[in-house]
């Protein structure tokens, strides 16, 4: 094996190791603990299988907050690897800011802190252990997702992808659990949501202004708002 090939090797596993790690259920974020506002469309009887499940999710990944929340995660990569220190604080504050309703808000909240704890403590990395130590408790998922994968060099295509599909797996997992799905649906449903993710991720590239940003999918937001006061739920979104 040539010197460049060996290399390139040892690149691309230096950067896919946190990556699958993060990105596994294993990671200690609690993401299984929500569905997105799922659990609502599927109590009112608006999702019932796997094509409503994927045309849901595909909704939430293109329109929604997983539109909006990879688009942040590439902002925060690229004020990372400048060093901006600024900017990539703009970026969290915004990020902070931008959910439409108070659990979508604990969704991104919640598991962002504790990305960050797990992140310092498996993967440590002094320019995000500051970053995360500036924002105590207040990281969203996508916005540290992104610091960390710029800290540790993982490519920003890859760090993006690698988000969307995680998001994307899991509401299919709450869809699994809520319709319910059974095992088999749940992975062809989200093989049938890897175009939109390809989608998604491309879009999210192509954000290199916060005012490129937007959102609209009022009706995921609207099953989040009714599922705060649903009388019988196994998840907090």
């Amino acid at each position: 094996m040539g010197m460049g090939i060996m290399t390139m090797t040892m690149s691309i596993e230096a950067s896919l190791g946190p990556l699958l790690a993060w990105v596994s259920p294993a990671y200690p974020t609690g993401a299984f603990a929500y569905s997105h506002g799922l659990e609502m469309a599927v109590e009112e009887g608006c999702v019932t299988g796997r094509a409503d499940v994927v045309a849901y999710v595909t909704a939430a990944i293109r329109h929604g907050a997983g539109a909006v929340d990879a688009g942040l995660l590439a902002l925060a990569w690229r004020a990372a690897t400048a060093g901006d220190d600024a900017a990539l604080d703009d970026i969290t504050a915004l990020a902070g800011a931008w959910r439409g309703t108070q659990e979508l808000a604990l969704e991104a909240a919640q598991p962002g802190a504790a990305f960050a704890s797990v992140t310092n403590s498996a993967w440590p990395h002094a320019r995000f252990a500051a970053f995360a130590a500036r924002h105590g408790g207040k990281l969203t998922h996508a916005v540290a997702f992104g610091a960390a994968a710029a800290c540790h060099a993982v490519p920003l295509r890859a760090a993006c992808f690698a988000w969307l599909s995680a998001f994307a797996a899991s509401i299919v997992s709450a869809a699994v659990r809520a319709v319910p799905l059974g095992q088999t649906d749940g992975q062809v449903a989200t093989a049938a949501l890897l175009p939109a993710i390809e989608a998604a991720t491309d879009a999210a590239l192509a954000v290199t202004d916060a005012d490129q940003l937007g959102a609209a999918a009022p009706i995921i937001d609207g099953f989040s708002m009714r599922h705060e006061t649903q009388y019988t739920r196994l998840f907090r979104s």
